[in-house]
C-alpha cells in the first residue's frame, strides 16, 4: 500500500533538516525527535527498576501491564531497546515498553545496554545476555513464569534478541518460549532488494546503517559472525518460535522476511508480518499517526497466543 500520509507529511518535512555534526549531536536528536512522535503516556500497573550486579551493574526496568493479575506469575518479555547499537535509552523507550506491556499482557524487562562505539561487538549482546540469564534466574522474585520467558526487541534490538537466542541454545542457557523480533537487522549487507529500494527518502537509510554497523562491529570480518549477524548462522533449528515484524518501506524489511524464512525452513514455527505503509522505528510513532498501532495490534495478540498459561 501507499506510505502513510501522516508519516509522508513527516518525510517531506525531515527530509530537509540540516544532519547532527557529531555522535553526541545525534544522540541527542534522537533522544529529543523520537520522543516528540510517542504520543500521551500510557499507564501501566508498576514501574520498577532494578540492577544487576556484575563488573559493570546493569540497569533493567520492568513495566507490569495495566490490568495483569500479579497474584500469579506472569509471562515476560526481556527487551533490548534499538538504536544502531549506538544510540537511544531506557528512558527514551519508557513509553514504548509501557505500550508493548499493556498490548501482550507480559512483563517487559528493559535492559539498560552499553552503547557502541564506546562498547563494540559483543559487549552490547553480552550485557543483554546477561540481563536475560538475570531475568531467568530471579523468575520467582520477579513474579515471572520462567516457562513463558520471550526476548523482543527492535532494529538492532532485534538483532541482539535474535543472537540472544541463538546464545542461549548454544550455551544451554534460559529455556525460551518464543522471540519477538520488530523490523530487526540481521545481516552485515546492505544488498537486498529493499535496501536497494529504500536506501534514502524513508528516515532510515544505507549510509545510516553502514555508520551504526561500523560503530558496533571492531573489524568488518565480524559481520560474519552469527552472534553479528544471525541471518548467517549455519543452522537455526532448535531455536524458539518467532514473530518477526517488518516495515514496508524500509531497508531492514527483506532481511527480516529472508530471516523468517530460515527458521521455517529449519523446522522453527515462524510468523512474518509486514506492517504496511510504516517506516523504521514505528515502535515510536502513536503520536505521529493511528496506523503505527499495527505494530502492537500484531505484537500484543501473538504474545498473548505464544505466552499463554
Amino acid at each position: 500500500m501507499s506510505l502513510d500520509p501522516r508519516i509522508a507529511a513527516f518525510l517531506a518535512q525531515a527530509n530537509g533538516a540540516p544532519q547532527p555534526a557529531s555522535l553526541a549531536d545525534l544522540r541527542a536528536a534522537t533522544e529529543t525527535g523520537l520522543r516528540q512522535l510517542h504520543g500521551p503516556l500510557e499507564e501501566v500497573a508498576s514501574v520498577k527498576d532494578y540492577i544487576v550486579p556484575g563488573e559493570h551493574a546493569l540497569a533493567v526496568r520492568a513495566y507490569v501491564p495495566a490490568g495483569a493479575d500479579t497474584g500469579k506469575p506472569l509471562p515476560a518479555i526481556v527487551f533490548a531497546h534499538g538504536g544502531g547499537w549506538c544510540l537511544c535509552s531506557l528512558e527514551l523507550y519508557d513509553n514504548p515498553c509501557r505500550a508493548l506491556a499493556n498490548a501482550t499482557g507480559c512483563v517487559i524487562f528493559s535492559v539498560d545496554y552499553r552503547l557502541a562505539p564506546e562498547h563494540k561487538f559483543p559487549v552490547p549482546l553480552d550485557d543483554f545476555y546477561r540481563a536475560l540469564c538475570w531475568v531467568a534466574d530471579k523468575a520467582q522474585a520477579l513474579g515471572i513464569d520462567a516457562k513463558r520467558l520471550a526476548v523482543g526487541g527492535d532494529s538492532a534490538g532485534g538483532n541482539l534478541a535474535a543472537a540472544a537466542a541463538l546464545m542461549a541454545r548454544d550455551q544451554a542457557g534460559p529455556a525460551l518460549a518464543h522471540q519477538l523480533l520488530l523490523y530487526p537487522a540481521l545481516d552485515f549487507a546492505f544488498d537486498t532488494a529493499s535496501y536497494q529500494r529504500y536506501a534514502e527518502g524513508h528516515s532510515l537509510t544505507r549510509d545510516a546503517m553502514r555508520f551504526c554497523w561500523s560503530a558496533y562491529l571492531n573489524d568488518p570480518a565480524d559481520g560474519a559472525n552469527p552472534y553479528a549477524a544471525p541471518l548467517r548462522a549455519g543452522s537455526l533449528k532448535d531455536l524458539p518460535p518467532a514473530t518477526v515484524l517488518v516495515c514496508e518501506y524500509d531497508p531492514l524489511h527483506d532481511e527480516g522476511v529472508a530471516y523468517a524464512r530460515r527458521l521455517r525452513d529449519d523446522g522453527v514455527a515462524a510468523a512474518c508480518v509486514q506492517l504496511d505503509g510504516m517506516i523504521h522505528a514505528s515502535i515510536h510513532m502513536l503520536g505521529l499517526t493511528p496506523a503505527a498501532r499495527g505494530l502492537f495490534d500484531v505484537a500484543g495478540p501473538a504474545m498473548r497466543t505464544a505466552l499463554a498459561a
